[in-house]
């Protein structure tokens, strides 16, 4: 973390007071450790997976691991609100946190004693997910809770980086360790990962501007009724505008991760090696693009999101034409970039458009609606490569994005005002919201 004074004036203004003392600052190192950890699980799940499968199973076992690690936190987000719904964020991370290092940390300590079996591999896995749904949206409703309107901006930009960053390092990380010692000790790292954060999320009482939740805001929270959720994105077509178009994106996307290693080894004849060159392109790219909008002061962001599904689907054109890997890989290094400011403003506007009390269920249902998509385009592409061939669903996968830009710029359902709202003007009338000011968050 950042403390040093000088170095804190070297960074762009946007930026400089979110290092300032303050909850923020104290738990994003924490965050940035966790997303590390993720990063790594991404190697290690399905190595691990690959050593425990079942034989002649071993396709069917990967895919069910990977997706016992990330699908059961939308079920959670779904099922466990009249539960959950009422706690403040940081005790919904602190949750999180507990319940991915206890159950991750299960599984080398399975593998040490020589009990971790298919079967139990899954179950800790999807255990381990249940309340990520609600943890990873509780980040940004703290954001929301802790910061000013005008610097949720940049500090969704920060936490998306971090993401980013975690895509690149942990991988690589992963792969380095996995060939000195077992995936299943990797998972350990990132059960030590998520102590990290809980241990964090739970010193944020003892900061100044942190105190425990007041008699009023508990009532607030305690208050909010079941499907609240719900409720409000069906209040607020701006908002349920949003999460269509970026089911949309994220359906379009999905063909991708399933036609883009089939386009490296069948098309180009290539490795792994070139493959990871791909995603690393697109991890430094989306990193500097997370980074840039931080710094964004005002604008209609309702153009600036269409704008880049557009984009992304444009660079996926890049694919098209048959020449050197160079140039396809250039262009997904501009599909990151154009994508990294994404979640943070598509997120800023959940913060700024939904009442303090109902943004943790809000963002949770949101989690539970967009973690469906990509599996499902995923599902999509396996059959549409098969018959059409892997360069054909990377240009189409542009192009679907293209349409969906171009039918969301037009369609009434879709034509609510998405742009922040105006300084002075509340971005919430009814809920009797602070004004905001600037275009922050």
């Amino acid at each position: 973390m950042i403390s040093s004074a000088p170095l804190v004036r070297r960074l762009p203004p946007a930026y400089r007071p979110l290092f300032a003392p303050g909850p923020f600052r104290r738990l994003l190192p924490a965050l940035a450790v966790s997303d590390l950890g993720d990063g790594m699980s991404a190697v290690a799940v399905p190595w691990l997976a690959l050593r425990l499968a079942p034989p002649g199973q071993a396709g069917l076992f990967v895919g069910a691991a990977v997706a016992a690690y990330v699908l059961p936190g939308a079920l959670g987000a779904l099922l466990l609100g009249r539960w959950l719904r009422g706690l403040p964020a940081r005790r919904l991370i602190r949750a999180d946190a507990w319940t991915r290092s206890v159950l991750l940390g299960a599984i080398p300590v399975g593998w040490a004693f020589g009990v971790l079996g298919p079967w139990l591999l899954l179950v800790l896995l999807a255990g381990s997910s249940l309340l990520h749904g609600w943890g990873a949206s509780a980040r940004y409703a703290l954001v929301a809770e802790v910061l000013p309107a005008g610097h949720r901006l940049a500090a969704n930009a920060l936490l998306s980086t971090s993401g980013w960053v975690a895509m690149i390092a942990g991988p690589a990380l992963a792969g380095t360790l996995t060939a000195a010692v077992a995936p299943a000790w990797v998972l350990g790292l990132d059960a030590l990962s998520f102590v990290v954060l809980a241990v964090g999320a739970g010193r944020l009482s003892a900061v100044p501007g942190a105190a425990p939740a007041s008699a009023r805001d508990r009532a607030e929270r305690e208050a909010v009724p079941r499907g609240e959720g719900l409720r409000v994105l069906r209040s607020r077509p701006e908002l349920l505008a949003l999460l269509v178009l970026t089911w949309l994106f994220n359906l379009a996307w999905g063909p991708v991760e399933v036609a883009l290693p089939l386009f490296v080894g069948q098309e180009l004849a290539a490795g792994p090696g070139l493959l990871g060159a791909y995603w690393a392109a697109f991890g430094v790219g989306a990193v500097l693009g997370a980074l840039a909008v931080g710094m964004l002061r005002g604008g209609a962001v309702r153009r600036v999101l269409l704008g880049i599904v557009a984009a992304h689907g444009v660079a996926l054109l890049s694919f098209a034409p048959p020449g050197p890997a160079a140039v396809s890989v250039a262009g997904f290094a501009v599909v990151g970039l154009v994508y990294g400011p994404y979640g943070a403003l598509s997120l800023g506007l959940f913060q700024d458009l939904t009442p303090p009390p109902a943004l943790t269920s809000v963002l949770a249902l949101r989690s539970s609606v967009l973690l469906t998509a990509s599996p499902a385009g995923a599902t999509l592409g396996g059959p549409l490569t098969a018959v059409l061939g892997p360069r054909a669903v990377l240009v189409g996968a542009g192009l679907a994005m293209i349409a969906v830009a171009g039918c969301a710029a037009v369609a009434p359902v879709l034509s609510g005002r998405l742009a922040r709202p105006a300084p002075g003007k509340s971005a919430d009338p009814t809920s009797g919201a602070r004004a905001r000011a600037g275009a922050g968050g």
